[in-house]
């Protein structure tokens, strides 16, 4: 197995966003719904981006928005990836990455005890990778809670795994060796309040992301 790749989403402000590409993180998350408490104007969103050094992938977290909204922003703001975050359907993925978009897509997926393998198998046509959140009654991300790591393997996902929900210095360690994801997604797990990253608990992140690789190579 490689080096697991390190998500920072949620980003809401350049020196977060500037410390974070300095400790190596892979990609740095903007937040477009407009209900989060992390959610930044597409105007912030690239006044940050075009300030970050080449090779820094650049994604848009989007829920249940218009593809001609969608495409408008990742257009205006210059964005690589794209994650759906809300209740998109297959056919709405594949009509987004057929038509609209110049950039690839990743569908989040709230994990419920009931989910299966036969949610995710409608749109791996669509998607380049899956995000694995955890369900919450009123939050679609961000909640700060975790869920059973072991069962990803069991979801037959035939796309790189991103894993997210409830991430913290403490546990990410645990999660990598649990489910082997090709990436992590770090938010609320490394933040003093909404929005604004701890650049110590960030160091603490990426130092048990790379421990865990090393006990599992």
């Amino acid at each position: 197995m490689g080096q697991t790749r390190i998500k920072v989403c949620g980003i809401t402000n350049l020196d977060d966003a500037a410390m974070a590409v300095a400790m190596g993180v892979d990609a740095l998350g903007f937040i477009f719904a407009a209900k989060s408490p992390r959610a930044v104007s597409p105007e912030r969103a690239r006044e940050i981006i075009v300030q970050m050094p080449p090779l820094v992938a650049t994604v848009g977290v989007f829920v249940n928005q218009e593809p001609a909204e969608v495409d408008r922003i990742v257009r205006y703001c210059g964005l690589a990836f794209v994650q759906l975050h809300g209740d998109e359907s297959p056919g709405y993925c594949r009509k987004l990455a057929k038509e609209a978009l110049p950039c690839r897509l990743i569908k989040a997926f709230r994990v419920r005890p009931e989910s299966g393998e036969s949610d995710f198998a409608p749109y791996q046509e669509a998607v380049s990778a899956f995000l694995l959140d955890t369900w919450h009654p009123a939050l679609r991300g961000g909640s700060g809670e975790s869920f059973d790591w072991r069962r990803v393997a069991s979801f037959n996902l035939r796309r790189p795994c991103i894993l997210a929900g409830g991430l913290t210095p403490d546990n990410v360690g645990t999660a990598i060796s649990q489910a082997r994801p090709f990436a992590v997604d770090i938010n609320s797990g490394i933040e003093d309040e909404p929005g604004w990253k701890n650049q110590g608990k960030l160091e603490e992140v990426i130092k048990q992301a790379r421990l865990a690789d090393t006990a599992g190579a």
